[in-house]
């Protein structure tokens, strides 16, 4: 049976300050194979969730480098997972800009509509503009009105769902430390 329960935001939050300016061991990194923006706001996600969805093809799950899904590290499959789903692991709604609060995702498109970039919500600037996290471009309190780009979608992520049988130690200072990633 499935059961849903808080996103955990400050853990995401913290993780997020931890990691934005290098790199967890735990996880490949994928500057310069694609990008690692979407690895990085997908950490930041487990850490505030401490669930992955281990479904073939169309969960959201890492292992390493050779066993993961593509919604671990695509903008697009990033997307479509989070939205989506209706089983184990977090879960998201797109909301206005005016909606986000720390813990959240933001995704740029180009000029074509073609989302390229995710980005995580770490804050908000005195004048309210959001303030981001983001790998590849690394990046820790950015503004989001500094970046260029067409369009931008927020995804406010309302919480994460888990079988109600299983009993976990906890995942999250194992992975912030670096030490080991436990789903």
């Amino acid at each position: 049976m499935l059961v849903e329960r808080r996103y955990n935001r400050q853990n995401a939050l913290e993780y997020a300050r931890r990691w934005a300016l290098s790199r967890n061991p735990l996880f490949v990194n994928y500057t310069g194979f694609g990008g690692d923006c979407t690895n990085f706001v997908s950490q930041c996600v487990f850490a505030g969730s401490c669930e992955m969805n281990f479904t073939p093809v169309f969960g959201w799950y890492y292992l390493n480098g050779d066993t993961r899904t593509a919604s671990w590290t695509g903008v697009e499959y990033f997307y479509n997972f989070i939205v989506d789903n209706a089983g184990v692991g977090p879960f998201a709604t797109e909301v206005r800009q005016a909606s986000v609060e720390i813990g959240d995702v933001v995704q740029l498109a180009n000029e074509n509509g073609d989302y390229y970039h995710t980005l995580f919500v770490c804050g908000f600037a005195d004048d309210g503009d959001i303030l981001v996290a983001a790998h590849s471009d690394d990046a820790l309190d950015r503004p989001l009105s500094t970046y260029n780009y067409a369009a931008a979608r927020f995804l406010h992520i309302l919480g994460v769902r888990f079988e109600l049988s299983f009993t976990s130690g906890g995942c999250f200072a194992d992975l912030l430390s670096g030490t080991a990633i436990r789903a």
